[in-house]
């Protein structure tokens, strides 16, 4: 995006309803115009060589052409314009909305639910899109989604062979002092894992190249909501050598198993009744940094049982999440390693990490799963 320049925005519905709602919604954010609006995919097509929008917000399921078939259109002819897609709490909605992601789409909002009235569902659309379509404008990724058919980041920097081992940092001036870590006592025995706008993306491209004998298990929050975890885990589960699945209250973890904590919930370990093992607990507890699930929740009880013997990864994601845990975590000799800034979708929840030092190693997307394999053997 040009600094100074307004966000162009095509609206594509097939509800008259929702069209109307985002467009009035689009109107009263600063930097944004509303260049047009499409009742299905095909006549948003037609529009978009004339009204050269910088992004659409597109509806998954419509007639003539569905959100689907548009992404993949402006993946042929038009890579350069954005995407973010309103969804439906639904299964199938869900499942859609994983492939629109793995297509190249920035993120996605959920339609209000059928209790809420049309003032408190302009309301929840707002409150989400506001801050995504910032996290657009300043992305230097966002607009190249497309153009790599789902690949996060640009060609260049994706396939960047540097990875930087960090030596440890100086407080700057008019900080507080960095606290001398504990000492690391070997390798390490679990991967936690924080993410979120970009995630499944990322994900995508960052597990399969996990082997499927890491030995041992793979603790991951990824903000979402709902259902959409559980098409998460379901669509990574196919890809990777490693077994996903939607973590579940009470049950063990297990070495080479990656457990995603279940959107709209807290997840964290805790000790078993003997205390031999760890297990899932899933809990109502309330949000933290907005945000449920919450990767400073879910990392702070890793902390508790790893000393010395967890490897914490934050990646792309908007707003700070994980880094009050990343700090204590630092102090307990875990290892932090962060995505660099080239290969995240939006730099929002690596940037303090890496700022305050936390991170011992900086690391482009290709790159991660090798730092993760290494630190665990």
């Amino acid at each position: 995006m040009i600094p100074g320049k307004k966000l162009r925005v095509l609206v594509v519905d097939d509800t008259i309803v929702y069209r109307k709602a985002v467009s009035d919604i689009l109107a009263e954010i600063p930097g944004v115009e509303v260049v047009g609006i499409a009742h299905n995919g095909k006549i948003a097509m037609s529009k978009i060589a004339t009204l050269k929008p910088d992004l659409l917000t597109l509806d998954i399921e419509m007639p003539e052409m569905n959100g689907l078939e548009v992404l993949a259109e402006l993946q042929k002819n038009h890579c350069g314009v954005g995407a973010i897609m309103l969804s439906t709490l639904t299964a199938d909605g869900s499942d859609m909305t994983m492939k629109a992601l793995e297509l190249g789409a920035f993120d996605f909002i959920l339609k209000p639910q059928g209790s809420a009235n049309l003032q408190e569902g302009k309301t929840q659309i707002k409150n989400a899109l506001q801050p995504m379509l910032e996290a657009f404008r300043h992305s230097h990724t966002a607009s190249s989604l497309l153009c790599n058919r789902g690949v996060v980041g640009r060609p260049n920097n994706l396939l960047a062979k540097s990875v930087m081992p960090l030596a440890r940092p100086q407080a700057r001036p008019g900080t507080c002092a960095i606290p001398r870590p504990a000492a690391r006592t070997g390798k390490s025995e679990i991967v936690a894992i924080g993410i979120s706008t970009g995630g499944p993306n990322a994900l995508s491209q960052m597990l399969p190249l996990l082997p499927g004998d890491l030995g041992v298990p793979v603790v991951i929050v990824q903000h979402m909501p709902p259902v959409f975890t559980k098409s998460l885990a379901t669509s990574l589960n196919a890809k990777c050598a490693l077994t996903v699945k939607e973590a579940q209250e009470a049950e063990a973890i297990q070495p080479n198993t990656v457990y995603i904590a279940p959107g709209g919930k807290q997840m964290k370990l805790v000790a078993s009744a003997d205390g031999k093992n760890r297990i899932i607990k899933i809990t109502n507890d309330p949000p933290e940094n907005s945000c449920r699930p919450s990767v400073d929740y879910l990392f702070r009880s890793v902390g508790d049982y790893y000393v010395g013997r967890t490897t914490a990864v934050i990646m792309t994601g908007m707003g700070s999440d994980g880094t009050k845990a990343l700090q204590l975590l630092k102090q307990k000799g875990a290892l932090v390693i962060a995505q660099n800034e080239a290969t995240c979708v939006v730099y929002g929840m690596p940037k303090a990490p890496i700022e305050q030092g936390l991170a011992d190693v900086i690391a482009p997307l290709n790159k991660i799963a090798d730092e993760i394999t290494k630190s665990v053997r």
